[in-house]
């Protein structure tokens, strides 16, 4: 797995394979054209928490390789922008959670700088936010017009029957086989944002590995009383 010299690690679920791109689809086609090398442009993708963002950037870097960087801005934005130095010599920079940099001018400078670079290298930049490129409140202009010329695809959450469907892929994903009932009774168990519900189903997991148990209702009641 590709990374800088820092203290960054992709999470071993983070594939395109444990991804359900139910309305999505176009989305995920296009970040696995890129991931195997297409000639694309990059794109910026946003939409609102838990909807998979950072899920899918850190699978196009899985699948992409030593060619790619990952460079979660949720975590470095304090390092300061020092930390983008040497990024252009990747072919594809994968940067998450660009918020959180919006609106500090020597972010905004580091960045549009880099843009530049990966535009004269021919590399590929994906961006994903909390909103498109044109409402991000971005002091520089000219950073503003460089990620607007990137596709932007809006991340759909998902509905009820497609997040049970999620669970299940990932549960499978992970050598274990969630039946249908017990993936219902988690939504009714948990938040039902996907970041809470895969909190959820990773207790399980690891604990029906642990006691070689199914993940049955029983099983998840006992699992899910001891934690509370």
């Amino acid at each position: 797995m590709s990374q800088l010299a820092l203290p960054l690690q992709l999470a071993d679920h983070a594939v395109f394979a444990s991804y359900l791109d139910t309305g999505n689809e176009t989305l995920v086609a296009t970040l696995l054209d890129i991931a195997n090398g297409a000639d694309r442009h990059g794109c910026w993708l946003w939409g609102s928490a838990a909807t998979g963002k950072t899920h899918l950037l850190q699978a196009v870097c899985e699948t992409a390789g030593d060619r790619s960087a990952y460079v979660p801005l949720s975590m470095l934005a304090d390092a300061g922008p020092q930390v983008l130095e040497g990024l252009e010599s990747r072919e594809l920079i994968c940067i998450d959670d660009i918020q959180n940099v919006v609106g500090r001018p020597e972010w905004e400078a580091a960045l549009f700088n880099l843009c530049n670079q990966v535009y004269d290298t021919n590399a590929q930049l994906l961006v994903a936010a909390n909103a498109a490129p044109r409402e991000c409140p971005f002091v520089l202009a000219d950073l503003k017009s460089r990620f607007a010329r990137l596709p932007v695809f809006q991340v759909q959450s998902l509905g009820e029957a497609e997040r049970a469907m999620a669970l299940q892929l990932r549960s499978r994903h992970r050598g274990l086989e969630l039946p249908d009932d017990t993936a219902r009774y988690l939504l009714t168990r948990s938040r039902r944002d996907m970041a809470s519900l895969y909190e959820v189903l990773d207790r399980l997991d690891k604990e029906a590995l642990r006691t070689k148990r199914r993940l049955t209702i029983p099983f998840a009641r006992t699992v899910l009383d001891e934690a509370n």
